[in-house]
């Protein structure tokens, strides 16, 4: 089955390695995810953007459980699981973003906890299994 992203631009896999693609300001080092076309920061002299690779891992802010399907155009493989929706600020980037939790057990999740950012399927449609970046705990 051939993986795919199910939106493309947004991050990469390489040799097991997750990275979300987006970009820094490097007059001020402000980070942005999805990338920025300018620097947004009303304290930065001059806004001079380049893409930038984030992953890695980071902690665990907040996280909440998605007990029903979400509407369209959201999609997913029937029938569908209940699965948790973490908020996690990104180590040494500035960055705190939302992303499915790869978990086999809810128990697993704890606020404060390392997470580490990985690539993992988000549905399957038409022998293709299309993937999303998600956070997985790190014992």
């Amino acid at each position: 089955m051939e993986r795919v992203p199910a939106v493309e631009g947004l991050f990469s896999e390489k040799d097991g390695k997750a990275e979300l693609i987006g970009s820094r300001c490097t007059t001020c080092k402000t980070a942005y995810f999805p990338k920025a076309a300018i620097c947004h920061n009303p304290k930065c002299d001059k806004s001079e953007i380049e893409e930038h690779r984030f992953g890695g891992r980071g902690k665990l802010w907040s996280y909440s459980v998605q007990n029903f399907p979400p509407p369209p155009p959201h999609k997913f493989d029937a029938p569908y699981k209940i699965y948790a929706l973490g908020v996690v600020d990104l180590a040494d980037s500035g960055l705190r973003l939302m992303g499915q939790m790869q978990v086999e057990n809810f128990d697993e999740i704890k606020i404060g906890g390392t997470v580490e950012l990985v690539v993992d399927a988000l549905y399957h449609e038409n022998d293709k299994e299309f993937t999303s970046w998600k956070f997985k705990p790190v014992a």
